[in-house]
């Protein structure tokens, strides 16, 4: 149901509570309310991340969207929209504020909701942010690990930039485990991947990539 839709339906039940005396539509008025809140302050969130990788801009508010999109989706039983809002708690604090002691409970905590509701592309992101988390703290074969998870779900959504992504990060982890030959060809994969999918973006992270290699 779309946010137009909730708030039509949430008109229909002030009508049936004032007109009608159904005291319980109060209550499923605020939960249809409730429920287009969380979606927009999940998307206001996820612009003003895009703002920073634009041009490191913070905004002070971003991870109060987030917080408050986990606690409504919490407070309503939706399970897939909880683990997408953590997910994103968890990428703000690794991201912008660059803690992954802050980032990986949360993240963690995201990939069991998502698991749990079937979610498996939020799943994918939540491994893939843990995966270099694990990459940091130089532990090259959990971030592998997490990697390759991350990019077999991808794979199976069809979600190929994020395979593209997920290839260049296992580039450098191979890399780092002295494997450069594997690595080069882990990126023309990514390349590939890339170009066919017009994601630019992911093209730049392996042009960068090789050059570091």
């Amino acid at each position: 149901m779309g946010a137009d839709d909730r708030i039509e339906r949430a008109g229909a039940l002030y009508e049936r509570a004032v007109f009608g005396g159904d005291a319980d539509a109060v209550a499923a008025a605020d939960r249809e309310l409730d429920a287009v809140e969380a979606d927009l302050s999940l998307a206001r969130g996820r612009v003003a991340h895009a703002r920073f990788l634009a041009d490191g801009r913070r905004e002070a508010y971003e991870p109060g969207l987030f917080e408050r999109a986990a606690e409504l989706y919490r407070s309503l039983g939706d399970v897939r929209g909880e683990a997408e809002a953590l997910f994103w708690i968890g990428c703000f604090h690794q991201v912008v504020r660059n803690d992954d002691t802050a980032a990986v409970p949360v993240l963690e905590q995201s990939h069991r909701r998502a698991v749990r509701a079937g979610d498996a592309l939020t799943a994918s992101y939540s491994l893939r942010h843990l995966g270099i988390a694990e990459h940091r703290a130089g532990r090259l074969g959990a971030a592998r690990e997490r990697l390759e998870e991350s990019t077999r779900l991808r794979r199976e959504a069809g979600f190929l930039p994020g395979v593209a992504a997920n290839l260049v990060g296992l580039a450098y982890v191979t890399a780092g485990e002295g494997r450069r030959d594997e690595a080069l060809r882990l990126l023309d994969e990514a390349g590939s991947i890339a170009g066919s999918s017009r994601a630019d973006g992911v093209l730049r992270q392996v042009q960068e990539a090789r050059s570091r290699l």
